[in-house]
Parts: structure tokens; sequence; C-alpha cells
């Protein structure tokens, strides 16, 4: 006799057919997939609130450096006031002359018996002198704007102011040396060779030298600006630097 199961079929124990195989690894495979995206997803919200955190700082950070910025804007313009003073000064140096350097160097070169009675310098042009005869021999000459000397003295004659204007372009840094005027009393200058210059007739109020009248005479010196004139500094041999 065969046993009958009087149970339903909804109570009855189940028991595997083998029909519905890899529905577990199905199952397991939507929860990973479901994980992974649940990971992502709190991994970008936690990136997004840093980002966040980060813009606030940065934001922060931004407002004190202006704010330090504004509290520090009285010394950038001290800073502005600093660099045009500094700026005013050097313009004021590089037009100075250099007048120790220039009588060392004249008192070299000069020959003897040889003597300065007046001695004006500019640094940008013709020097401007009480009774200077140098714009007048100059006047119809394109002005120039390097460094110039203008040189008025007494020589015992013709010849030595000749070698004076020579030696004065010894000078360091003199380009061009130029005779503005020479004067002698007729006397000694018209006897031999008649009227020796255009200024003589008249008293060079340079008196005698050994006996015979001196001569006067005023010339302009004309220094390079881009060389070492001097007027800018001093050589080594007068002890200056290199």
């Amino acid at each position: 006799m065969n046993p009958v199961n009087l149970l339903p079929a909804r109570h009855r124990p189940r028991t595997p057919t083998g029909q519905q195989q890899g529905s577990a690894y199905i199952v397991v495979a939507v929860l990973g997939v479901l994980l992974v995206l649940v990971v992502f997803y709190v991994l970008t919200v936690n990136g997004v609130n840093t980002r966040k955190g980060q813009v606030a700082r940065a934001k922060a950070e931004t407002a004190q450096a202006r704010s330090r910025a504004g509290s520090l804007s009285a010394y950038g313009d001290f800073s502005k006031v600093k660099e045009t003073r500094v700026q005013s000064v050097k313009q004021l140096a590089d037009g100075r002359i250099d007048w120790e350097r220039l009588t060392r160097g004249l008192a070299r070169v000069l020959p003897d018996n040889v003597w300065l009675t007046s001695a004006s310098a500019s640094a940008s042009g013709a020097p401007s002198a009480p009774g200077s005869t140098a714009g007048a021999a100059s006047s119809t000459a394109p002005a120039s704007t390097d460094p110039q000397v203008q040189l008025s003295g007494c020589a015992p004659s013709h010849a030595v102011v000749a070698v004076t204007l020579v030696r004065l372009r010894e000078l360091p840094g003199a380009k061009e040396v130029t005779l503005n005027e020479i004067k002698r009393p007729v006397a000694e200058a018209g006897a031999t060779s008649g009227a020796a210059s255009a200024g003589a007739g008249g008293d060079s109020s340079c008196g005698k030298i050994n006996g015979a009248s001196a001569a006067k005479w005023d010339a302009t010196v004309t220094f390079d600006a881009k060389a070492g004139s001097a007027v800018t500094g001093v050589p080594k041999s007068l002890g200056g630097g290199a």
C-alpha cells in the first residue's frame, strides 16, 4: 500500500526540482551592484562636502587677506613715495659735476706757467657763465647735450696755449676741445705777426710772465656722456676706484 500525503500543497515541504539553478547567484550579484552603487554615492557625497568645506575656507582666507591688504595699503603708498624720492636723488646725482676729479685732472694736464682764471661746467650742454664767449662762438653750431667744461686762463704765449689745448684733450673722457677766444696786448703780439687774434688790441688782464705780456685764452672741453669722463668719476692714478 502506497503512503498518501494529506497536507495541502502550500503546506507541503518543498523539494528541489533542478529547474531554477543559478538564481541565488543572480541575487548575490544584484546585491553586490547595489552595494557598489551605495559606496560610490557615499564617496561622492563626502567628496562634495569636502570641496564645499575647502571653498568656504578659501573664501574666509581671501576675505582675511583683503582685510590685511587694506590695513597695509599705507605702507604701499610709503613705498611709492620712497621710490619717487630715490629716482629724484638719482637724477640729481646724474646731473652733478665731480669738481674734485675735474680739478685734479686739470692740475695734471696744464703746462707750466699756465693757470686758470675761471671755470664752469654743465652735465648736459654748454655751461652758462658770466662774460662767457662760448655761446657767441658756437651760436651757429647745433646745441650739444654732452657734458661740457668752459675754461678761461692765462699762458705765456700763443704756442703755450696751443700746447694747453692739446693737453686738455688728454682729460679722461674728453672728445673735443674748442678754442673760443685768445687775447694778447698788441705791443707784444702785433710787433711780429700783426693782429694775433680776433681779440688782440685789448689788455689780456693776465699780467706778464718773464717780462712778456701773457695771453688770455678761453676754451670749451666737451666730454663723451657714455664714457668715464672727468666729470663723473676719479681715475685710479688720482686715488679713485677701478
